[in-house]
C-alpha cells in the first residue's frame, strides 16, 4: 500500500543486484565463511553497502532513529573503513531481517546506548571488506598487485603510475566477489588515520527536522483510511466487563466499537470524532491484581521492607563478605531514599499505521523493538512473519517506552477488525493511563567505617516493582536466576575502593505496568550511593571531592571528577548558593563503562521550599566519541531529563490506575527553570561507550550533595518537591 508521502522502497532484489551499481552482502557477527554462506541465501542476504556508477554511496543502517544520531553515527563508521567521501553517501534505513540484528542484543532492538558500541566492529569490518572488494576490483582492471593500491576519499589510487579509478567507475564495471574478503582486527584503520570519526560531521537529519519535513507515524496517511484509538484498561491485566457500545455507535462518525481482552477500541472517520465518542465511553472493568495498589501506602511498605532483615532477596551483586564487615566496623552509617513512579513523558503520543489483508500486513509505525512489532503484527493477523511489511519510522521521543509495541498490535487489531487500514492515535491522557512507569523504589544502604572513615562493607538494598517478567516474559527471569538486570542496572559501586559489597533485590510486585526509563536503573539506583558518598564525606569530615578520589581507584573515574571540579571551580567559595557533585558510570563489564562528574550549583528558598539550580556541569568519558558534539547535545539532554525527574516529575497509583492525566499535573521541568549547562567530552580510550543516557544518574545526587553542602540537611527522596524540601529543612 502506498502512503501519502514518498518513502524509498527497499527489497532483497535490490540489495543483491544493485541498479547500475556494486552491492555488497554482510550479515553482521558471521565469520567470513558464514557471510559467503549467507550471501549465497537469497532469504537471509541483506546489503549494507551499495555504489552506483555515478558514485553515490548508499549505506543501510540497521540502527533505530529516535533522534540520538545513529543513522548518522553507525554509517559514518562503515564510511570511515570504506574510505568513502561523505559528501556522497546516502543514508537509507533497514527493513526487518535477520542480518540487520544487533549484534549483543540479538534482535532488531535500540535500547540500553548499546548501538554503537554493538555495531562498532562489525560496522568497520563491513567498511573495509568493501573497501577491500574495491581495491581488488581496480587491481583487476589497472593489470597491478592489490598491494600496490591505496584510497583517497571515494578513489582508489595507484601511486607509482599516478592512476586512480573513482569509487562509482569501479561499481559500473565490478561484480561482488561470492566469497568476501576476511578482515582481522589489524587490517582495519589505526584510530589516529580517522577523518570522519572523532570530528564533528553534520547529522543527516538536521535539516528535515529543522524544516519540519521528518515524518512520523502520526503524519502517515494511505487511501480509505480510518482513525483510531484503544482505550486501556487503567490497571494492568484489567479489561473491559462492560462497555455502552451501541450508544458510541450511534455517534458521528463512528464505524466500530470493539471489545478486546485489555481494552476497548473505537473506529471512526476522524480522530476527532473517535476523541468524542472516546469521551462518552462507559465502562466498567475488571478487577485484576493490582486493582487495590496505593502508591503512597505501598511506598511506606517499601520502607518497612528494606528495614527487614527477614525479607526475601535476590543478590544481585556479592563481593567479599558485607555482612561481617558491616558487623565488625568501627562504625556504621546508614540511610534510606525512596523515588517515585516515572512516566516517559515523550512528545509523540503511541501512534501507528495498520493495514491487515489476506496477504499480509503493513505497518507505519516508530518502535525501539522492530523485531518484536513485526512478529506480534505477524501473530494478531495468523500470518508468518515474512508477511508483514514494517516501515520504521522517526520516533518522537522513545527513552524506553517505545520497547512495548502494544500500540502497533492494537492497531492490527482494529485493522483486522474493521477490513480497512487504521491510524490508531492514542490521547495523552490514554498515554499517561497506560504508563509504562519506572518503578517506584525505597533503598537502603548500610555502610562499614574503619577507624579512618573509609568504608570496608557496603550493603544495598533495593524494594522495586520487577520489568524484566513484563517486557521480556518470564522465562528471561528465570534464565537469569531472579535477578531483574534493568532494575538493579547502577545498583553497585565498582570503582569505589571496597572491599566488601552485596546487593540485594527485594521483589515488590504491585501490578504496576513497568519498563526502563532513561538511564535504565541507574536513574533511581546511582542517587542513594552518591548521597552516601557525601554523607561518608561527611562524617569523615572531609572534603567530599577529596574524599571521592580517596576512594576511586581507576584512573579514568579520577579523572572526570577532577575535572569537573575545574570545570566549575569547586572551591571557590559561593554567597547564596552552595555546589554538589556525583560520579556516575553507565554500562556493563562485558562492553566497558563510561563515566561522567556532575556538579549542581543551587539555591533554596526556604519560605516556599523551591530548590533552583543554577548550573550543571558535567565531565563525560566515553572512550572515542564518533561524534563529539552530537554527543554532548546528548549528554546535556540527559542532565536536563535527570533534572525534570529530581525536581518535579512523580506519577502516583490509585486503586491501581495512575492518578495524573496530562502535563497540568504530570509537571516536567519548563524552559524557564532550566540552568546554564556546561559539558566537556574526555575522549580515553579507541572504542565507543554508551553515551545516549550518560548524562542522567549523576544529576540528582549532586542536587541532593548542593542541598547537604548548603544547608547540613539530607534529600532523600525524589522528587525533591517544595514540600519535601520544606520537610527536609525541618
Amino acid at each position: 500500500m502506498t502512503a501519502t508521502f514518498t518513502k524509498p522502497e527497499i527489497s532483497r532484489r535490490g540489495f543483491m543486484a544493485g541498479s547500475a551499481g556494486l552491492s555488497f552482502a554482510f550479515a553482521f557477527g558471521l565469520d567470513a565463511t558464514s557471510q559467503s554462506q549467507a550471501q549465497a541465501a537469497s532469504n537471509t542476504i541483506n546489503a549494507f553497502v551499495r555504489i552506483a556508477a555515478d558514485g553515490t554511496v548508499t549505506i543501510i543502517s540497521p540502527a533505530l532513529e529516535m533522534g540520538q544520531g545513529v543513522n548518522t553515527s553507525l554509517p559514518l563508521i562503515i564510511a570511515e573503513e570504506l574510505d568513502a567521501d561523505w559528501s556522497k553517501v546516502k543514508v537509507e534505513s533497514a527493513p526487518v531481517a535477520d542480518a540487520y540484528n544487533h549484534p549483543i542484543l540479538r534482535t532488531q532492538m535500540v535500547v540500553a546506548s548499546l548501538t554503537l558500541r554493538g555495531f562498532w566492529m562489525p560496522a568497520r569490518i563491513a567498511g573495509a571488506q568493501a573497501r577491500q572488494v574495491l581495491i581488488d576490483a581496480a587491481a583487476t582492471r589497472l593489470n597491478v598487485p592489490a598491494g600496490e593500491l591505496t584510497t583517497e576519499p571515494s578513489f582508489v589510487v595507484h601511486k607509482a603510475s599516478n592512476r586512480r579509478l573513482s569509487y562509482g567507475e569501479i561499481a559500473a564495471s565490478a561484480k561482488a566477489p561470492e566469497k568476501l574478503p576476511e578482515i582481522k582486527p589489524d587490517q582495519l584503520k589505526p584510530v589516529a588515520s580517522f577523518r570522519l570519526i572523532g570530528k564533528d560531521v553534520q547529522r543527516i537529519d538536521i535539516a528535515d527536522k529543522s524544516t519540519g519535513a521528518v515524518l512520523y507515524a502520526i503524519d502517515v496517511t494511505v487511501p480509505d483510511m480510518l482513525y483510531g484509538t484503544m482505550v486501556p484498561a487503567a490497571v494492568r491485566d484489567s479489561g473491559p466487563a462492560s462497555i455502552n457500545a451501541e450508544d458510541l455507535k450511534k455517534m458521528p462518525g463512528i464505524a466500530g466499537v470493539f471489545s478486546f481482552d485489555h481494552g476497548v477500541g473505537i473506529v471512526g472517520a476522524s480522530i476527532a470524532q473517535v476523541f468524542a465518542a472516546r469521551q462518552a465511553l462507559k465502562a466498567q472493568w475488571r478487577d485484576a491484581p493490582g486493582s487495590k495498589t496505593n502508591s503512597d501506602e505501598a511506598l511506606k511498605e517499601y520502607i518497612a521492607h528494606v528495614n527487614d532483615p527477614a525479607q526475601k532477596v535476590v543478590a544481585f551483586r556479592n563481593v567479599g563478605d558485607a555482612q561481617a564487615a558491616i558487623a565488625s566496623a568501627a562504625k556504621t552509617l546508614s540511610g534510606v531514599f525512596t523515588t517515585d513512579y516515572l512516566y516517559h513523558a515523550q512528545m509523540e503520543p503511541m501512534a501507528c499505521v495498520a493495514s491487515v489483508t489476506g496477504d499480509g500486513v503493513e505497518l507505519w509505525c516508530g518502535t525501539q523493538w522492530s523485531t518484536m512489532a513485526r512478529d506480534q503484527a505477524a501473530k494478531i493477523a495468523g500470518l508468518a512473519p515474512d508477511k508483514v511489511k514494517l516501515n520504521q519510522m522517526q520516533m518522537g521521543g522513545g527513552f524506553g517506552r517505545r520497547a512495548f509495541v502494544e500500540y502497533a498490535v492494537d492497531a492490527v487489531h482494529l485493522s483486522k477488525a474493521t477490513g480497512k487500514p487504521v491510524k490508531l492515535i492514542a490521547s495523552r491522557e490514554d498515554d499517561i493511563a497506560n504508563a509504562r512507569l519506572r518503578p517506584m523504589t525505597a533503598q537502603k544502604i548500610e555502610v562499614g567505617l574503619d577507624t579512618n572513615g573509609k568504608p570496608v562493607g557496603w550493603r544495598h538494598r533495593l524494594a522495586a516493582d520487577t520489568i524484566v517478567p513484563f517486557l521480556y516474559g518470564q522465562p528471561r527471569m528465570d534464565a537469569q536466576k531472579g535477578v531483574d538486570h534493568i532494575v538493579t542496572h547502577g545498583a553497585d559501586a565498582p570503582f569505589y575502593d571496597i572491599p566488601a559489597q552485596l546487593g540485594e533485590h527485594i521483589y515488590e510486585e504491585r501490578g504496576a505496568r513497568t519498563s526502563s526509563w532513561r538511564g535504565i536503573g541507574s536513574g533511581h539506583n546511582n542517587f542513594p550511593i552518591e548521597a552516601m558518598i557525601d554523607e561518608l564525606a561527611l562524617a569523615a569530615n572531609a572534603n567530599p571531592v577529596e574524599y571521592r578520589l580517596s576512594l576511586l581507584k581507576d584512573a579514568r573515574a579520577k579523572k572526570v571528577i577532577e575535572r569537573v571540579a575545574e570545570m566549575a571551580e569547586f572551591k571557590r567559595k559561593r554567597e547564596g548558593t552552595a555546589l554538589g557533585i556525583a560520579f556516575a558510570k553507565y554500562g556493563l563489564p562485558p562492553i566497558g563503562y563510561s563515566m561522567t562528574g556532575t556538579v549542581a550549583e543551587i539555591s533554596v528558598d526556604r519560605a516556599s521550599g523551591k530548590l533552583k539550580v543554577h548550573n550543571l556541569w558535567c565531565a563525560a568519558d566515553v572512550g572515542l566519541p564518533i561524534q563529539p558534539r552530537n554527543l554532548a547535545a546528548q549528554i546535556e539532554g540527559g542532565l536536563l531529563f535527570g533534572l525534570s525527574a529530581a525536581l518535579k516529575e512523580r506519577a502516583t497509583l490509585k486503586g491501581g490506575a495512575v492518578e495524573q492525566h496530562n502535563f497540568n499535573d504530570y509537571e516536567i521541568l519548563r524552559l524557564s527553570e532550566t540552568p546554564a549547562v556546561h559539558v566537556e567530552i574526555i575522549r580515553s580510550g579507541e572504542i565507543p561507550l554508551p553515551g545516549g543516557e550518560l548524562g542522567l544518574p549523576g544529576v540528582a545526587p549532586a542536587i541532593a550533595n548542593a542541598f547537604l553542602a548548603l544547608t547540613g540537611h539530607k534529600l532523600r527522596n525524589l522528587p525533591f518537591t517544595p514540600d519535601r524540601v520544606k520537610g527536609a529543612l525541618a
